[in-house]
């Protein structure tokens, strides 16, 4: 008897919990077609960012964390997902196709679905507490299963060296007007359900401060006073770096974010320093490991709770 297909009703809502993924800015560069029981997840061009992102470098990951969150989404659902890579040179926006099976018992992945929700980008300071030694060693295991490499920066050494990365890399993007004037074009109210959230009567000044004055000197001593605070501070990388490499970093990406969640940690991105072409190779030197660095992470307690970021309707995403 042949496999039952879900309902667009299921897969719908699994979608739904795909989309809770990051996305640098907050753009949201995904769209999903479903169709016979599958679901393809395409890379949506329309948002992305040339200046921060030339490559879609970014835009990729990002779609990868939500292809992670689609892969556990229906395992709490019941079912296995079986997702086929497919950026292919003569279709480069279908990035993935992804099929459904009924699962004989419970899939280990079900476990994670009740975090995506819970899951924050922090950006604020962290308890000075430390971040257990079992919770980087799941960190590693997690973006391992995915294909990726996860390296904490444990040595005075390397966590100041990273630190001044961070701020050589705020200096470098907020001297560009072109990068400040696309990160204003990003802030929005959150009514909107996208983009870096600004309260709505305060969009128009907040935007005309970000185009105008270089900021860099500013932002980047704030960045490194929270690069050197963090509790832990880390690379993840790959093998290659090209887009199958890029969505591998993005479905390790939001395993490690939910296993994070599970240990009662959130994280934030330090990212300057894979964003600036110059000092991303610098980055990777640090970790000492083959390949390419591709995110500087860190991680601690919270603080406080956070509302979540906007999202654009589930219907908005769905072609």
């Amino acid at each position: 008897m042949p496999a039952r297909v879900p309902s667009r009703k299921i897969l719908t809502a699994v979608v739904g919990q795909a989309i809770q993924a990051p996305s640098s800015h907050n753009t949201q560069p995904w769209i999903f077609v479903i169709a016979e029981g599958r679901v393809e997840l395409w890379a949506d061009r329309t948002r992305a960012l040339p200046v921060n992102d030339p490559v879609d470098r970014e835009l990729t990951i990002s779609c990868g964390a939500a292809l992670l969150n689609l892969r556990v989404g229906a395992a709490s659902k019941g079912l296995v997902a079986s997702a086929t890579l497919l950026p292919e040179r003569d279709e480069p926006d279908l990035l993935a196709r992804v099929s459904f099976a009924p699962a004989a018992a419970r899939p280990r992945d079900a476990r994670l679905a009740k975090y995506i929700a819970r899951r924050r980008t922090y950006r604020q300071r962290f308890a000075l507490r430390p971040v257990p030694d079992e919770a980087a060693t799941a960190f590693a295991a997690a973006a391992g299963q995915e294909g990726a490499w996860f390296h904490p920066l444990t040595t005075d050494a390397q966590r100041e060296a990273a630190a001044a990365l961070v701020a050589e890399g705020d200096a470098a993007q907020w001297a560009d007007p072109c990068w400040r004037r696309e990160l204003a074009s990003w802030m929005h109210p959150r009514r909107r359900g996208e983009g870096l959230t600004v309260p709505g009567l305060a969009q128009p000044f907040a935007q005309a401060v970000v185009r105008t004055f270089d900021m860099g000197k500013g932002v980047g001593a704030r960045d490194r006073q929270l690069a050197d605070e963090s509790p832990l501070l880390a690379v993840l990388g790959t093998p290659g770096d090209g887009p199958p490499d890029w969505l591998a970093a993005g479905q390790a990406l939001e395993r490690v974010l939910l296993t994070a969640v599970a240990h009662g940690l959130q994280a934030s991105y330090l990212n300057q320093p894979v964003q600036v072409g110059a000092l991303r190779p610098r980055l990777g030197t640090l970790t000492g490991r083959p390949g390419h660095a591709q995110l500087l992470l860190r991680f601690g307690v919270p603080l406080k709770r956070l509302t979540a970021a906007p999202r654009r309707p589930v219907a908005a995403v769905i072609d």
